[in-house]
Parts: structure tokens; C-alpha cells; sequence
């Protein structure tokens, strides 16, 4: 087994970042990244799980929804999706939706809303936003680095090391979210904004793209960028993808078949298995192996 580590962002700072700020943010167990409260509250409230993000296959992988809402450069930016320029707006987080039977569909993570002078609601547009799951353990790194904070930090790799799990991610988490709730908002013809980093995005199927106006589907794809000087990582938004509901949702819906040759190659390999155990070879009856 080798040793690296797992842990790119804990409460907000790089582990490598041993200033006064980042330290205070650890022992605190604060959020740099407007949480609903001042601390961290991933996991456990009491015991939070303070990643951010991890290293996982040679890239930066955001696990943290909060992690997105810094500066609140994706407000600002859907913001431009769904209204037009001058619009007075604002943001509401964590809002229940429910389908025609009075039954949740599931919170809406930030919805925006556009408004006159006299505070009445003229238009709103939801944003999803979308982390990646980990599998594997996270916790006992966190919890061993947390505990002395040391700057060499390294863990052992093998059973359970936590990486990044873009398929669960995708099939247990972004698609079921877009077919409930996005379906909701389709049918009353209003636009959603789903909010990806980088190296989840380019783990999804390439999307049937639209012109801006044609959409009512937009997936703002963001990086993380490391200033050495700064020892920090900053969010920026990388790309703005275009899309009808119907069809981005058939896209990444739909599995990509594989070879049906190697299928059925494999069916035949195991019925032979099967046919051969049931029906075992013949044994030399008892009495014939002592004939002379």
C-alpha cells in the first residue's frame, strides 16, 4: 500500500494552509462559505465532517454543496439566466416543493426570485446544486487530521480510501432530482440552473446543446483555482451549457450500451458453468476399479 491523503479542503482552507485565519476556521469548525449558520453543519451538527473537497484520481473533487455558495458568484450567475438585466432579485435557500397531491418532491437547494417595487413576486428560476458523494471512509482521515493537524499529513491507500463516486452521484443523486423537481418546474415552464465542479460534469454524457434563449435547462460548470500566495482555492465558473428538459433528461438517463457480443459471450460462459455442475462426469462404479 502507499500513503498520500485524501483531504484537499477542511473547514474551507487547504490542510497545507497553516496561517492564522485557516487555524482559527479548523479549531472553530466555522464555514468560509455562507452556510446556514456560522459553522460547519455537514454530517453531523454536533461532530461535523468539515471536507470541502478531496483529491480523488489526480483531481480536485468538490463533496461539500455549501463549498459552492462562495462569494455567491452562482446567485450572481443564474441570476443572469433567469432574468432579465436590471431585475431587482433576491435568493431563497432550502425551498419545499411539493407535486399535485401535496406530496414533498424534495427541496429546492436556492431558488431566485425576481420582484417590483412594491415587493411583489415577478418570476423565479431553482438552482440544484450538486456535489459528489465519496465512498469509502472520509471521516477517520478527517478525524486523525483534525486531531493534531499535522503539515506532512498522509493516509494509507486501500480497502475504503475515499475518492470521488461520480456514478453514484449521477444516477442516486442528479438524476432523480432533475425527474422530480425539474419535472415539476418544466411543466410550469419555468428555468433551472444545476451547479456542477468541473470534474463531475465531465463524467456526465455530452449534453444536446441549445441557444441561451432556446433553454430552460442551464448546467454552470465551476473550478476551483489554488493561489499559491493566498494558499486558498477560489471558485470560478468555467462554462455555461445550454439545454432542453426533455432531452438532457433522455441523455443522461440512458446508459450507453455496450457490446452485445461480449454479452452474450459471457451468458454462454456462464450457462456452461451451470450445465456443467448440474450434470457432473460419470465415476467408475466401485466394484469395476477393483477388477483385476
Amino acid at each position: 500500500m502507499s500513503r498520500e491523503n485524501p483531504l484537499c479542503e477542511v473547514f474551507g482552507f487547504p490542510i497545507t494552509n497553516k496561517g492564522n485565519k485557516a487555524t482559527h476556521f479548523r479549531k472553530a469548525r466555522l464555514c468560509p462559505y455562507n452556510n446556514s449558520s456560522a459553522n460547519c453543519t455537514k454530517d453531523k451538527a454536533q461532530s461535523p465532517l468539515g471536507v470541502c473537497s478531496i483529491f480523488s484520481g489526480g483531481n480536485v473533487a468538490v463533496t461539500c454543496p455549501v463549498r459552492f455558495r462562495q462569494d455567491w458568484l452562482i446567485a450572481s450567475d443564474t441570476a443572469d439566466y433567469f432574468f432579465e438585466p436590471g431585475v431587482s432579485w433576491t435568493s431563497l435557500s432550502e425551498v419545499r416543493l411539493n407535486d399535485a397531491y401535496g406530496k414533498s418532491a424534495g427541496n429546492i437547494d436556492l431558488v431566485l426570485v425576481s420582484y417590483d417595487g412594491a415587493g411583489n413576486l415577478l418570476d423565479f428560476g431553482a438552482v440544484e446544486v450538486q456535489a459528489v458523494y465519496i465512498s469509502g471512509n472520509v471521516r477517520r482521515p478527517f478525524e486523525e487530521y483534525i486531531a493534531t493537524m499535522p503539515s506532512d499529513f498522509t493516509w494509507t491507500t486501500g480497502y475504503n480510501y475515499p475518492k470521488a463516486d461520480y456514478l453514484s452521484s449521477s444516477r442516486k443523486r442528479l438524476i432523480p432530482q432533475l425527474m422530480f423537481k425539474g419535472g415539476i418546474l418544466n411543466t410550469w415552464n419555468k428555468k433551472t440552473g444545476v451547479v456542477l465542479h468541473e470534474s463531475f460534469f465531465e463524467t456526465l454524457p455530452k449534453l444536446p446543446e441549445v441557444r441561451k434563449e432556446e433553454s430552460n435547462v442551464a448546467w454552470f460548470v465551476y473550478g476551483l483555482e489554488y493561489s499559491v500566495s493566498e494558499q486558498t482555492y477560489t471558485l470560478v465558473k468555467r462554462k455555461v451549457i445550454y439545454t432542453q428538459f426533455g432531452e438532457v433528461l433522455q441523455r443522461i438517463s440512458t446508459p450507453t450500451p455496450g457490446c452485445l457480443a461480449n454479452f452474450t459471450s459471457l451468458l454462454q460462459k456462464k450457462l456452461d458453468e451451470k450445465l456443467e455442475n448440474d450434470n457432473p462426469p460419470e465415476t467408475e462404479n466401485l466394484a469395476n476399479m477393483f477388477r483385476s
